[in-house]
């Protein structure tokens, strides 16, 4: 163990190898296969959870063969052993059985006298971020393997300390998840608005299991995929041909030149906005080699998978990705940017986007099917009310998103407290 500062704990040190039921195991090297049947077990890899476990809405994937050594059960804990992510950790739950794990993780099983879910919460703390930073092995990819995992040190108080200790973790955890939800239904509501303020007609999409084309529309068109002719793009369409509208070309003027990525310039890439949200992450990202320069005003909209609905109003000057489309009103009195920014966010253009897609892999929408995409316009008014609005919910929305991550900030510090000093306030 290279450089790792000792903590001195209120309740005795054990290492993991003396705290687990059996020998941990790594998972199936098998690749993954799409999920067809509720009885193929789900495949939990790296990339399929987060520091708080598994976000749902989740698309599972299966694993194309494994072992029953594989299959997790309850109270199991995978960690990371290499990658960006090394030493993240994922608590399974029967919610999500069956299931199995990548290779990339390995499965610890406690005995009964260590709750998996109080070992789950020391992970969270900052002693073993500083244990997994300084563990690691940083020559290539980061890694840490089996045995030195079994070396960690954690300190085990008695089963009705961790019980109880448990469970504020889990109070904090569900206040703040109460938070987040209210914080999703905020920004969810932001589209009522917009539909309200521009007196959209309701048209409601049929349950139809398949829909057909007539032969003459295909001809029409400059595509002949027949998602592009999905009814709930079609409902969509109709819906904003009832108002006043016009073709995101005739609005805006798009900035395709491509330069050279500088230094010290801030760089946006598709990480750096949350879907939904029209705010930016915290992620900081760098590149080399190409991008477009925007500047303060601008609006970029996500081209790769443009379902994730990342779109973001440019608070400043800057370069990003070339896999955002970068947009400029061409006259500020009929189209505001501002406007623009949350109209692009809404389920009318979603409902759009979504089926025009092309490519398998890395789904876009193209320079030309993004000039055709059908933008619902309003007065000034109208478009002010609406930014208002949305500006005032998306504030409100960041006030209580750091409400509740800072309860659970306080609860894991409380946590970690505890284990070193006892019950004090």
């Amino acid at each position: 163990m290279r450089n790792i500062k000792k903590q001195g704990y209120k309740y005795p040190k054990y290492r993991l190898a003396s705290l687990v039921s059996e020998e941990p195991c790594y998972g199936t090297s098998a690749r993954s296969v799409n999920r067809t049947s509720d009885d193929q077990p789900r495949y939990i890899r790296i990339t399929d959870y987060g520091e708080d476990g598994i976000t749902m809405p989740h698309k599972f994937m299966t694993a194309e063969h494994w072992l029953d050594k594989h299959l997790l059960s309850a109270g199991d804990i995978l960690f990371a052993r290499s990658g960006a992510t090394v030493g993240k950790t994922y608590l399974h739950h029967t919610s999500f059985d069956p299931a199995v794990y990548a290779g990339y993780c390995i499965r610890f099983r406690f005995k009964a006298d260590v709750l998996p879910e109080f070992v789950y919460g020391f992970t969270k703390t900052k002693a073993y971020a500083l244990w997994v930073a300084a563990i690691q092995r940083p020559v290539g990819q980061p890694n840490i393997n089996k045995e030195e995992f079994k070396s960690l040190e954690i300190p085990v108080p008695p089963r009705d300390v961790q019980r109880r200790l448990v469970a504020e973790l889990h109070t904090a955890r569900s206040e703040r998840d109460r938070v987040l939800a209210e914080v999703e239904r905020l920004l969810g509501s932001i589209d009522g608005i917009v539909k309200e303020q521009l007196k959209l007609p309701i048209v409601k999409l049929s349950r139809q299991s398949g829909y057909a084309i007539r032969l003459s529309t295909l001809k029409s068109n400059k595509t002949l995929s027949a998602d592009y002719f999905h009814p709930e793009r079609m409902v969509a369409i109709r819906a904003i041909q009832a108002i006043q509208n016009a073709p995101l070309s005739q609005l805006v003027r798009f900035k395709r030149d491509i330069a050279k990525v500088s230094e010290g310039v801030r760089y946006i890439g598709l990480a750096s906005i949350t879907s939904n949200t029209g705010q930016l992450s915290d992620a900081k990202e760098t590149a080399t080699g190409q991008c477009i320069v925007f500047e303060r005003g601008d609006v970029l909209y996500g081209r790769l998978r443009p379902y994730l609905n990342k779109v973001w109003l440019a608070d400043t000057d800057g370069e990003c990705s070339t896999e955002f489309h970068v947009m400029q009103p061409s006259d500020q009195k009929v189209l505001r940017p501002e406007y623009l920014a949350v109209v692009m966010r809404t389920s009318l253009i979603v409902a759009q986007t979504k089926h025009m897609m092309t490519g398998n892999t890395h789904p876009r929408i193209s320079n030309e099917d993004v000039k055709n995409l059908l933008i619902p316009l309003a007065d000034d008014s109208a478009q002010k009310i609406i930014v208002e609005e949305t500006l005032s919910r998306q504030a409100e929305a960041v006030r209580l998103r750091a409400h509740g991550e800072n309860v659970w900030r306080k609860a894991r510090e409380r946590f970690e407290q505890q284990l070193l000093q006892g019950d004090k306030p």
